[in-house]
């Protein structure tokens, strides 16, 4: 494999992904020792924030132990090299949160729509520039719009002010040909720099960021310990050590992200974070990743498989907050297992 640069800027995005698989319990002192030991390991940019982004913390997408700014701050405060980014989706996140943010000193706002509403980022992404924060657009659940579609949606980001545009595979069901499509679709049309964010739902993670980068990707994100949202992410300390044999630059200190994966995360995770039935069903059917405990809590209530509630999402193609979906879902599926 041969990449078309030598240089990648990493985004770690294990306290805003990593958020969903400890149901958003993050404390204060467990992210300012996280963002601390990613800032001395000379990580570019790390992502803090409710697992659904800014104001996420509901009983929709699940109650945060600690409020999100008071763990932005945290980073913040401990962070002198690193800079601190969120995450916001409009209609759940506002102009408002985000301002707040940057008031704390986010330097970073990543605004996040399913990949074919990018229309309703307009505003968040103008007032994001204004606040003087790089601004990245987010393509969430990218694997269900053809090339064409994306780079479509892509510009209008870009017309927006965006800096960086990322392909967000959120379901972990793109396959690495179809990474490679979509990247390659976006050089060839947009100026501004492309990103790609991985779900290892079908243990193609690594190999989709190879992918990406090697058609010219060059800001990418990875969770340590592959602490996210179904079977996580990109696993930052293993993505570093690849990309240091290619010869790719990231300047991330290899081994002290991995003594923060092995001493700080793994003892944090209530279970491994690896690719179950669950997980595994997610990049399968095509579903939103934060969706695997949601189905497994509804499917726990009505004596269901969360596997068959998560197909069904899939084929009714419901996206990132459509959560409330899912309790329906499992209702429906119940009541045609009572009458059959």
């Amino acid at each position: 494999m041969t990449s078309k640069q030598n240089k990648v800027l990493l985004t770690e995005v294990a306290l805003r992904d990593g958020s969903h698989a400890l149901s958003h319990q993050y404390t204060v002192d467990q992210v300012a020792a996280i963002a601390k030991a990613l800032n001395d390991a000379n990580m570019p940019y790390i992502e803090v924030a409710h697992g659904d982004g800014l104001a996420g913390s509901s009983l929709q997408y699940g109650l945060s132990k600690t409020n999100e700014f008071e763990l932005i701050e945290a980073a913040v405060s401990v962070a002198d090299r690193a800079k601190i980014a969120v995450l916001l989706l409009p209609g759940i996140g506002t102009v408002k949160e985000l301002k707040q943010a940057a008031s704390l000193g986010a330097k970073m706002a990543r605004i996040a729509t399913h990949v074919t509403e990018t229309d309703v980022s307009a505003q968040h992404i103008y007032a994001a520039k204004e606040l003087g924060m790089e601004t990245v657009g987010f393509l969430m659940m990218s694997h269900t719009a053809q090339p064409e579609k994306i780079v479509e949606q892509a510009k209008l980001m870009e017309t927006y002010g965006a800096d960086i545009v990322y392909v967000v595979d959120s379901a972990g069901a793109l396959l690495p040909n179809q990474v490679r499509a979509r990247i390659r679709a976006m050089k060839q049309h947009l100026s501004v720099e492309i990103g790609f964010h991985a779900h290892n739902n079908l243990s193609l993670a690594m190999a989709n960021t190879l992918a990406a980068i090697e058609e010219g990707a060059t800001r990418i994100d990875g969770s340590v310990r592959c602490l996210g949202a179904g079977a996580g992410n990109t696993q930052t300390e293993v993505l570093v050590a690849v990309l240091e044999r290619m010869g790719i630059e990231t300047g991330v200190d290899l081994y002290k992200m991995m003594d923060l994966a092995e001493d700080v995360i793994a003892p944090m995770l209530p279970v491994p974070q690896e690719i179950t039935k669950g997980s595994l069903v997610l990049g399968y059917a095509g579903v939103y990743s934060s969706f695997a405990l949601h189905a497994q809590r509804a499917a726990a209530k009505f004596n269901l498989d969360a596997r068959d509630i998560l197909i069904e999402l899939g084929k009714r193609k419901v996206v990132g907050g459509q959560e409330d979906m899912i309790v329906d879902v499992a209702a429906e599926l119940a009541k045609a297992k009572t009458f059959a």
